[in-house]
C-alpha cells in the first residue's frame, strides 16, 4: 500500500468524498448524458464538484471516471475517447485535490455486461477491458484505485487482477454492492466476499452503493468477523424512495453522520457516501469525526467453513430420460405447446396419447415465439401429476433476472421436474407484445452454468442450498446457423458449462447435422435431432425466411406437388419420417413437433423407427 493512503488510515478513519452523479443530476444535467464525457466537455463542473466535496473536509476524492470503461463508453459513441476521458478525470481531480493535500481515488466501476460464466464476455476480454481503463488513470498519478459497486465477485476479481497489472504498488479499494441482507447481487454472502477479497490480495476491502448505513453496518460487522484488512463504508442516503416520478433519497446528513462511531468501532478506515449523499452529508461526517467521537478496535478474524459443492446424483438416478442417455437408448419426445388460456385438457389428453403409444417424454417450450401462453412450468406439473410422463421444462433467459431463475428452478426440482432445456429465448418483439421488456440478464451458456450450480447444491453466490436440484441438463442446438463457427464455440462453452444433452434446431438437410456433429467431436454430448413435419409449402416459407432454418429446395418441391391440404399433411410427415431414417443412426434420440396440435402427426413420423403403426383417434 503507498504510504499516502497507508499512514493516514494508521492515523484513523480517512474521510472519503460522496455521490458524483447526484450532484450533476442537481446542476440540471439529465442521466442520458454520458457523465464520464463530462471530463472533455465541462471540466469546469467537474472541478467544481470535486472542490466542493474538499471544501466539506473530504481527505479522499475519486475521479468522475466510474463507467470509463471500453463497454459502457461505446453505448454513449465516446469509445475513441477512452484514454482522454480517463486522464482528464484524473487530471481534474489532481488540480483540485493539490491545494487540500487530498488523495485521488481512480474510481472504475463495471463494465455494465455480464461476464463469464453468466454472461459472453470472457474473464480475459473483463480483465483487458479494466487494464485499459486503469492504465489511463495511472497514467496521470492517481494514489489509488477505486473499484466500487461491484456485485458479481469474479467481475470484481478481474478489476482486481488488471489493477496489480498496471502498477502493482497501487492500493486498491474493493468495494461490492450489497442488498439488505448483506449478500451481493451473485449471492455471496459477507463472510464469503469478505475472505475472498482478502485472499485475491485487496488493500481495502468494503461496501458501496445500494443500501442505506444500517444494512451496511450489519454487512461489514459480519466481514470484519472474517478478515483484519481495513474496511470501506460508503453507503447510499438511504433507500430510495419515488416522490413525484423522482428518486428522493432522504436520509440526512447528520443521520448519516451519527454511523461514523459504529463504522469505525467496526474496523471501517476509509469512509464516505454514495448515491444521494451531498458536500452537506461529508461535512456532517467530518464534524464528527474532528470531535473524536470515532474509537478504533482491533478484531481477530474467525474461521469460517467454506461451503462446498455436493455431489449430484448420476445422470441415469435423475430422471427417466437420464436413465435412457445414460444407457445410451434412442430417447423420443413429442413438443406439446402450452395453451393461450388456462384450459389444458386438450394437452393432457394429447399427453396422454403420446404416453399410450410409448412415447419418452413431453417437451414443453417456454413461450415459443415470445407468445402469452400459460406457464410452461405449470403445464408440465399438471402433466407429471395428471398424466404421469415426464416432461422436458424448456427454460429460456428472456423473461427473468438471475434471482427469478435461481427461485425458479428451486421451485421445479421441489416439485419434482428434473429434465431442463436451457435457452436464451426469443426476444419479445417476435411475439404478441412487441413492447414488452426482456430481461436476458444472463443468455444460455450463463443459464447452464446456473443449473450446474444447483446441481451442485450452490446457489449462484456460492453458498450451499442443501442438496443437489437433481436436474438433468439440455441445451439448444442449431446445426443449419448462418454463423456455424459461432454456433460451435457456444456450443463448446455450453458443454464446458455443464450441459449433458443438445436439443437441435428442426433438422431438413442431412448433410448440415452430419457436419455440426464432426464439428462437436471433440466435446460431444449426446444429440437428441429435432423433426418438423410441415403442413404446406408456405409453412415451409415461414420456418425458412422467418425462423431461419435450412430447408433445401427439394423439400420445397416435395411440397410443391402436394395439390391439397390432406395431401400436404400427408407429403410433410412423409418427409419427416425419411429425416428421422435417415438420422435415427447418428443421434440418440428426436425431438418431434406436432404441428397445429396435430399429435397423430408426430406419431406416424415416430413409426419410422419401427415400421409399424401405433396411430389411434386423437
Amino acid at each position: 500500500m503507498s504510504t499516502g493512503l497507508n499512514s493516514r488510515l494508521q492515523k484513523g478513519a480517512v474521510l472519503c468524498d460522496g455521490a458524483m452523479g447526484t450532484l450533476l443530476y442537481s446542476k440540471g444535467i439529465f442521466i442520458n448524458r454520458c457523465y464520464d464525457e463530462l471530463n472533455v466537455s465541462a471540466p469546469d463542473l467537474i472541478r467544481g464538484i470535486h472542490q466542493e466535496y474538499l471544501k466539506a473536509g473530504a481527505e479522499v476524492i475519486e475521479t468522475n471516471t466510474f463507467g470509463a470503461n471500453s463497454f459502457r463508453l461505446a453505448k454513449h459513441g465516446c469509445l475513441d475517447k477512452l484514454v482522454e476521458i480517463n486522464r482528464q478525470g484524473a487530471r481534474l481531480a489532481r488540480e483540485a485535490a493539490k491545494s487540500f493535500y487530498a488523495l485521488v481515488a481512480g474510481a472504475v466501476g463495471p463494465l455494465g455486461m455480464r461476464i463469464e460464466p453468466l454472461g459472453r464476455i470472457s474473464l480475459a476480454e473483463a480483465r483487458a477491458a479494466f487494464r485499459e481503463q486503469i492504465a489511463a488513470l495511472n497514467d496521470e498519478g492517481i494514489d489509488l484505485v477505486m473499484l466500487e459497486t461491484f456485485g458479481y465477485l469474479e467481475e470484481l476479481h478481474q478489476a482486481l487482477l488488471a489493477a496489480r497489472d498496471v502498477n502493482p504498488d497501487l492500493p486498491v479499494v474493493a468495494q461490492v454492492t450489497i442488498d439488505e441482507e448483506g449478500n451481493c447481487l451473485d449471492g455471496a454472502s459477507p463472510e464469503h466476499y469478505g475472505a475472498q477479497l482478502e485472499a485475491w490480495g485487496a488493500d481495502v476491502i468494503g461496501c458501496n452503493c445500494s443500501v442505506g448505513p444500517v444494512a451496511m453496518q450489519d454487512a461489514l460487522e459480519r466481514v470484519r468477523a472474517v478478515t483484519t484488512a481495513p474496511l470501506s463504508a460508503q453507503p447510499n442516503a438511504g433507500i430510495p424512495r419515488s416522490v413525484e416520478g423522482r428518486n428522493i433519497y432522504l436520509c440526512s446528513p447528520e443521520y448519516m453522520a451519527n454511523f461514523m462511531e459504529s463504522f469505525v468501532s467496526a474496523g471501517v478506515r476509509l469512509v464516505g457516501g454514495c448515491c444521494g449523499t451531498t458536500p452537506e452529508h461529508i461535512h456532517a461526517m467530518k464534524l464528527f469525526l474532528k470531535a473524536g467521537a470515532a474509537r478504533t478496535t482491533s478484531y481477530k478474524p474467525i474461521k469460517t467453513t467454506e461451503a462446498k459443492p455436493v455431489e449430484p446424483p448420476p445422470l441415469h438416478e435423475r430422471s427417466n430420460l437420464g436413465r435412457k442417455i445414460a444407457a445410451g437408448e434412442f430417447v423420443t419426445m413429442v413438443e406439446i405447446v402450452p395453451p393461450r388460456g388456462i384450459d389444458a385438457r386438450r394437452e393432457l389428453e394429447g399427453a396422454r396419447f403420446l404416453k399410450s403409444v410409448g412415447v419418452d417424454g413431453i417437451n414443453i417450450p417456454d413461450s415459443p415465439r415470445a407468445s402469452a401462453r400459460m406457464s410452461n412450468q405449470a403445464l408440465c406439473l399438471l402433466v407429471r401429476q395428471q398424466v404421469g410422463i415426464e416432461p422436458i421444462l424448456h427454460y429460456t433467459c428472456r423473461d427473468r433476472n438471475v434471482l427469478g431463475i435461481q427461485s425458479d428452478l428451486l421451485g421445479a426440482s421441489a416439485i419434482g421436474i428434473r429434465n431442463l432445456i436451457c435457452i436464451t429465448g426469443d426476444p419479445p418483439k417476435m411475439g404478441d407484445y412487441p413492447d414488452a421488456t426482456a430481461v436476458f440478464d444472463v443468455d444460455a451458456i450463463g443459464l447452464v452454468n446456473i443449473v450446474h450450480n444447483l446441481n451442485r447444491g450452490l446457489d449462484i453466490g456460492g453458498n450451499p442450498i442443501g442438496n443437489s436440484a437433481g436436474f438433468v441438463i439440455a441445451v439448444g442446438a442449431n446445426p443449419g446457423s448462418l454463423n456455424i463457427d459461432e454456433e460451435i464455440r457456444r456450443f463448446e462453452y455450453k458443454v464446458e458449462a455443464g450441459a449433458e444433452l443438445a436439443v437441435t434446431q428442426p433438422v431438413f438437410d442431412l448433410r448440415l447435422l452430419e457436419d455440426f456433429m464432426r464439428k462437436i467431436e471433440h466435446c460431444r454430448v449426446p444429440v437428441v435431432a429435432g423433426i418438423w413435419p410441415l403442413t404446406s409449402t408456405r409453412n415451409a416459407e415461414f420456418m425458412k425466411n422467418e425462423l431461419r432454418v435450412s430447408i433445401p429446395d427439394e423439400i420445397f418441391a416435395r411440397m410443391a406437388k402436394a395439390t391439397t391440404a390432406d395431401a400436404a399433411r400427408a407429403e410433410g410427415v412423409a418427409i419427416a419420417r425419411d429425416m428421422l431414417a435417415a438420422v435415427k443412426d447418428l443421434v440418440q434420440g428426436a425431438q418431434i413437433s406436432a404441428p397445429f396440435g396435430r399429435y397423430s402427426c408426430a406419431v406416424d413420423v415416430l413409426e419410422a423407427l419401427t415400421g409399424t403403426s401405433k396411430r389411434a383417434a386423437v
